[in-house]
């Protein structure tokens, strides 16, 4: 995002792709002519050309030449997951994986009149981590308003006070963020020390410039660069509240947290951060890095 396109829609602003499509996470299967995409590794191909995942879906390529008529997926747990009937002729058939599924290792089988005919495993698992974070009155910018710091949404505080990370999917699968968050020396942390939102299960912390509010959720695909923006001003100086800047610089550290839906997992990275008096109008200066 540059300063000279400041208006963004949803997909530039929320996600923002590593490319014009999914790159591919693992290899190509055994498809000559596959382009690749977001193919994933597959063991066991058999009559299958090529598996993929397509933004939330697995995509299940194969002849129309092999006799299939149904196409089982089975979860890690041993249950199915669903089952497809193959239309002559077809070439293709997709599951919704969406952001509820159980990661690991899903069994593609595929059957003729009944009897299966072959059958594939693959392993679908995200990996989120976090590239990069930056505050918006260092970096306005990255912002989504690309630096013209637009009050409208909060007549208090403005995106100096934001910030925005930039997360990347190496894995397998599809994930949802639930949840941003800051814990430590920042400002206006999201624990009871200032905003108190950690243990609530309706703030997410998340913004939305397209909607102009905060949002439940943000899916990752495979391959996938997205940029999500805070929406709790962690680096605000509230009177009273969090942490102060006086005259006299001081160091700090802090925590930025992820939530994620799949797995239930978090995903963290550890800053510096030091304050420093300045002729600012809010009086200090604020610099971070990674530890």
């Amino acid at each position: 995002m540059t300063q000279d396109n400041p208006q963004l829609n949803r997909r530039n602003a929320i996600r923002t792709f590593a490319g014009a499509a999914l790159v591919s996470v693992a290899g190509c299967l055994n498809d000559e002519d596959s382009t690749g995409g977001g193919a994933l590794e597959q063991s066991g191909g058999g009559v299958f050309r090529q598996v993929s995942i397509e933004e939330t879906e697995l995509v299940v390529k194969y002849s129309s030449e092999d006799g299939i008529d149904q196409i089982n997926l089975i979860q890690p747990n041993g249950e199915l997951f669903g089952q497809q009937d193959v239309a002559t002729g077809t070439q293709q058939v997709s599951y919704e994986l969406g952001a509820s599924y159980a990661p690991g290792e899903y069994t593609i089988v595929a059957l003729s009149d009944g009897e299966s005919i072959g059958e594939s495993s693959v392993s679908i698992q995200p990996n989120v981590e976090i590239n990069e974070m930056g505050i918006g009155r260092n970096q306005p910018e990255k912002m989504w308003d690309g630096g013209e710091n637009n009050t409208d949404r909060n007549a208090f505080f403005t995106t100096d006070e934001e910030v925005f990370v930039t997360i990347e999917n190496h894995g397998t699968g599809p994930n949802a963020i639930t949840k941003l968050y800051f814990i430590g020396d920042v400002p206006y942390p999201s624990d009871d020390e200032g905003t108190n939102y950690v243990e609530s299960d309706d703030v997410s912390g998340i913004y939305d410039p397209e909607s102009d509010s905060e949002v439940q959720q943000v899916i990752i695909a495979p391959g996938e660069q997205i940029t999500l923006y805070s929406s709790r001003s962690p680096f605000a100086f509230v009177p009273g509240i969090g942490t102060s800047c006086s005259e006299s610089s001081k160091t700090g550290e802090f925590d930025l947290i992820l939530e994620s839906k799949i797995g239930g997992g978090q995903i963290s990275k550890t800053y510096s951060i030091h304050y420093s008096a300045s002729q600012e109008s809010d009086g200090c200066e604020i610099s971070i890095s990674e530890d």
